[in-house]
């Protein structure tokens, strides 16, 4: 098996101190990249409406982490389905991915809107949306999925 690190680019920081579920909608991150990630990467960025951020759920713990399947948001109403088929947090990697509006860029700091992470959370990865990107036809998920985002996004 193969092992690596990875560093973190940046911290996010907003008014959120713990996770909870829901009610992302109205929260606006500032992500600062770390010193030794140079200015010079974010040029240009602020043509892009919209960026794609990977972070790593830094505070979970690892007894937490799930490897099989559950009920997601281990509601008992929900079916019983595997990790790697919902987004929890309690994941084998720890790994978050989030579709986020670009508000604005301040130098080395960036602003958005739709980063459903706590304060001081280590950023991965940015990358820019672009449509070229995005799934070509119909998106399918089964309907429980409508119950659980029901209030994420709720402002």
């Amino acid at each position: 098996m193969i092992m690596f690190s990875i560093k973190p680019i940046a911290h996010a920081y907003n008014e959120r101190k713990e996770m909870t579920d829901d009610n992302w909608g109205k929260v606006e991150t500032k992500i600062v990249l770390v010193q030794d990630i140079s200015e010079d990467s974010l040029a240009g960025i602020e043509s892009f409406s919209h960026l794609e951020v990977i972070f790593y759920f830094h505070r979970v713990k690892k007894e937490k982490i799930v490897t099989e399947a559950r009920h997601p948001r281990n509601n008992k109403n929900l079916p019983i389905v595997g990790i790697f088929a919902q987004r929890g947090k309690n994941r084998p990697n720890q790994l978050g991915l989030s579709t986020v509006r670009l508000l604005r860029r301040e130098g080395r700091d960036l602003y958005v809107l739709g980063l459903d992470c706590i304060d001081e959370t280590p950023i991965i990865d940015i990358k820019p949306v672009m449509k070229e990107f995005l799934p070509q036809g119909s998106i399918v998920q089964p309907t429980w999925t409508n119950d659980v985002m029901k209030n994420y996004w709720n402002k």
